[in-house]
């Protein structure tokens, strides 16, 4: 890539920003949580057949994924779900090909009255872009689009097939990562654009999700004693889960990429629902938990490890020894991932790196998980990810960074120029 060419993308970057923030708001506007991402991927697919793209958008059929390694369980309504890929094929074949992947779910928005603005209603101010999912990873999905888009308007076509592919359940599941597999879609690399504060995601854990059913003797609260209580059960096996924890990370420190990171396993009870009248000793508690595993660990090993846990705790408990609580495994059972086998998709982003940062790409091992484990575990396909830096991801006020949003769009074209190649884009 001459540096000609290269500042001309880099100009074509700047001057579709405006637009590109535009259609960024548009998107953060949608309020797409779980089973209700529909109207975003019609924004999607709209947005790609504009473009001129082959658009492909199905409807996700669990029977053909649920046998695959990294599916999880849905428990949800999945009538509704889908995928949509836009399919760039190229006039001239020979570069190397590439999926850039986003997903449009986001996670609930707790209680409105704790954020400052409605986290629907995008607002830029300070040289940020505020609302739910404006960070993770909104921002990052509609970034992959314009960097490919100003290739276009530097008079540029990119000389290998391209997938730009939407998927949903990135929170939750992964399966949308999966569908896309199942599909068919294949390509010599995957660059996924999740704000990692312009860092290459090197390690990242695995999730596994479980929720502890726990049952209780129901008494009125005058009698309390003769009783026992679910919900007070299920603190006690909290407790025994925290003792894990620590467990495993102490095993976390004979990791060689997570044994320098503070505390990478993170237990979380994260939904606790249980008893029906308050003047009733609770007959029941349900809590819904996510636990990091880290790469190479089995999930098969850290689910009977998770049993025994809950099995020890309960033979410990007056009630929960003969009652013994059931542990329901409720949506990830994903493994870490490590970036391997990549130099080359790596090479060619370090140059992209180099022009738009002025400095060597920096690593991070990320105590979250992404949609780039399918691509390595399953397929073998170097899966990339490094995008913009902000804040309050999953929390109120979330935030993505602009000027560093600017730079992620302008690495991503710079790396698609150089892993795919590009020609000369004569008039039609």
């Amino acid at each position: 890539m001459t540096a000609d060419t290269q500042q001309r993308i880099l100009d074509a970057v700047d001057e579709g920003f405006d637009e590109q923030l535009a259609t960024t708001e548009d998107f953060v506007s949608i309020p797409s949580t779980r089973g209700a991402e529909g109207p975003c991927q019609d924004m999607i697919g709209d947005l790609l057949r504009e473009r001129g793209y082959e658009v492909d958008d199905w409807h996700i059929n669990l029977d053909d994924l649920k046998d695959l390694r990294g599916f999880g369980p849905i428990e949800h309504d999945f009538s509704k779900a889908r995928t949509v890929v836009g399919t760039y094929r190229p006039a001239t074949n020979a570069g190397k090909s590439l999926i850039l992947q986003g997903h449009c779910d986001v996670v609930p928005t707790g209680p409105l009255d704790m954020w400052e603005t409605p986290p629907f209603s995008p607002v830029i101010r300070e040289g940020r872009m505020y609302g739910r999912g404006a960070c993770d990873m909104k921002s990052g999905t509609i970034a992959a689009l314009y960097a490919l888009d100003a290739i276009a308007k530097a008079g540029l076509r990119p000389t290998a097939r391209i997938h730009l592919q939407s998927v949903i359940e990135e929170e939750s599941t992964g399966v949308g990562a999966l569908s896309t597999l199942q599909r068919g879609y294949r390509a010599d690399a995957c660059f996924i654009p999740e704000p990692t504060s312009g860092k290459m995601i090197r390690s990242q854990v695995g999730v596994i999700w479980f929720r502890l059913k726990v049952r209780g003797f129901p008494v009125h609260v005058f009698e309390a004693g003769a009783g026992s209580n679910a919900i007070m059960a299920a603190y006690h096996l909290v407790h025994a889960l925290e003792k894990l924890e620590i467990a495993w990370n102490e095993r976390a420190k004979a990791d060689r990429h997570f044994k320098d990171v503070n505390h990478p396993i993170n237990f979380n009870p994260g939904i606790i629902k249980g008893g029906d009248w308050a003047s009733s000793v609770p007959a029941w508690c349900d809590v819904d938990c996510r636990i990091a595993v880290l790469p190479g660990w089995s999930i098969t090993e850290c689910q009977k490890e998770i049993l025994a846990c809950v099995a020890a705790a309960a033979r410990d408990h007056r009630f929960l020894s003969n009652n013994p609580p059931q542990v329901e495994w409720s949506g990830f059972l994903s493994e870490g991932y490590e970036l391997v086998n990549s130099e080359a998709p790596e090479a060619a982003f370090a140059k992209a790196h180099q022009a738009v940062y002025g400095d060597a790409v920096e690593d991070r091992a990320f105590t979250a998980l992404t949609d780039t484990r399918f691509y390595g575990l399953n397929y073998n396909i170097p899966s990339l990810c490094f995008g913009a830096s902000g804040e309050a991801m999953h929390g109120f006020n979330e935030y993505v960074e602009l000027e560093s949003l600017r730079k992620t769009t302008k690495a991503i074209a710079l790396f698609v120029t150089e892993w795919c190649g590009v020609e000369k884009a004569w008039p039609s």
